[in-house]
């Protein structure tokens, strides 16, 4: 075959047999099929298709690998793992080391509770809420995203503007039923925050925010006064930290920003790169998932085959053994911010338009002449000139992709890495002009 075309006969292959021919239609559907690689191996920064080409990937399994692709010390705890079994459905070391580690780290946790994914951890940490508050209704953020299912998605696709607290939802097949369940503010927006919160705060079990809502920070204050309302309206607070988990800290976004909530859920860094999620938070919130609890029916149903598994768990416990080394931090969030401030640099330059936000190891880029505060600014914009402008990068060989997730700068990323890709950026940039 020439080169080139494996790839397509396996893109062809894809269309026969997979759904849309791809793993995320909502992402990967917008690529011509030119820009879609099939993935042969990665190894640090890098991974190379099954035709050879090389591309310095700042999707990074969309966020997991905080270490690089096959990172030595991981390689070597899973297949340790895997000789003694992959899979038990039972207490394992690897699970309580993995335990203690997170519950040591999280300012919030006292005891843990696994799933098989983030996306499960979200909707065990609403469940678990309305079950110790006694209350059905759950307020989330414009434009968030955690996961998935009934609960949490909804007000989060939408391009036209609606009347709070009451949002669209995002998908075909939910019951419109959750509809006055699910409340929505906007992000950064305390006084919208406060005044839902009061109004309904007989109904109310929890909120649950992202700490950086997809690429957008927090303004100063904003987390600290969530705390303040919940708190004041005996509200929970749930931090969705599935991406900032172990990634903008040791500690997470709970220490980065010195703000504690009632309950967070983890999934991706803590894996290693393998499938796991978990909910973190007080003791008191977790006796309705004990063996005590279920002798006497009084139960909140959470479980799965794979949760807590052997192989996650150690894979995970030894990543994060490399992350808890001196100076990781530091360095991780060194990389984000020169692949950032170069990005920035770069759109003044060339006087193009653009807002780069850059929270730790998270980086990017939408062009737009203000800062983005929340959801709504994003609508304006100019999402053509970010997919020309990610495209140029993947033609370059370097993987962002368009619509999809954030760059996620990780360890294994060099500054050679990150010079490479600002040059790309300043061809890429040129092209838009």
């Amino acid at each position: 075959m020439a080169k080139g075309d494996r790839n397509e006969a396996l893109l062809e292959k894809a269309g026969r047999y997979l759904a849309g021919g791809v793993i995320n239609h909502v992402i990967h559907g917008v690529l011509p099929s030119d820009m879609q690689p099939v993935i042969a191996r990665g190894q640090g920064s890098k991974f190379w298709d099954v035709d050879g080409r090389e591309y310095i990937d700042y999707v990074m399994g969309s966020g997991p690998l905080i270490l690089g692709h096959a990172h030595p010390e991981v390689v070597a705890a899973a297949q340790r793992q895997v000789s003694n079994s992959s899979q038990f459905f039972n207490l394992s070391e690897p699970l309580l080391e993995l335990s203690e580690t997170i519950v040591e780290a999280i300012p919030c946790a006292e005891r843990i509770k696994y799933t098989g994914t983030g996306n499960e951890a979200t909707m065990f940490s609403l469940r678990l809420a309305r079950a110790f508050t006694g209350r059905s209704k759950i307020l989330k953020m414009e434009g968030a995203y955690h996961g998935t299912h009934d609960y949490v998605a909804w007000a989060g696709r939408h391009k036209e503007p609606f009347e709070y607290p009451y949002g669209p939802p995002d998908s075909l097949g939910i019951s419109d039923v959750l509809g006055k369940e699910v409340l929505i503010a906007p992000f950064n927006d305390l006084e919208a925050v406060a005044a839902i919160v009061k109004e309904n705060r007989e109904e109310l079990a929890a909120v649950i925010v992202e700490p950086v809502q997809r690429n957008i920070p927090p303004s100063p204050g904003y987390l600290e006064g969530l705390r303040k309302i919940t708190r004041d309206n005996d509200v929970m607070l749930i931090f969705d930290e599935v991406v900032t988990g172990f990634r903008l800290a040791w500690g997470g976004a709970q220490e980065c920003y010195g703000v504690v909530p009632d309950m967070a859920c983890l999934g991706k860094v803590i894996g290693g790169g393998y499938p796991i999620g978990a909910v973190v938070g007080r003791e008191e919130l977790f006796r309705s998932v004990t063996p005590e609890a279920a002798s006497l029916g009084q139960t909140v149903l959470q479980g799965g085959t794979f949760s807590g598994n052997p192989l996650s768990t150690a894979a995970g416990a030894a990543a994060l053994g490399v992350l808890q080394r001196p100076g990781q931090y530091d360095r991780l969030n060194f990389l984000g911010k020169k692949l950032g401030d170069g990005l920035k640099e770069l759109s003044q330059m060339l006087e193009l338009p653009a807002f780069v936000p850059q929270e730790g190891s998270l980086v990017d880029i939408l062009f737009i002449d203000r800062p983005v505060l929340h959801y709504r600014d994003t609508w304006a914009a100019d999402a053509d000139m970010t997919y020309r402008f990610k495209a140029g990068l993947i033609r370059r060989g370097i993987w962002a992709v368009p619509g999809g997730p954030k760059m996620y700068v990780s360890l294994a990323h060099s500054e050679e890495d990150i010079d490479l890709t600002l040059q790309a950026a300043e061809e890429s940039m040129r092209d838009l002009r």
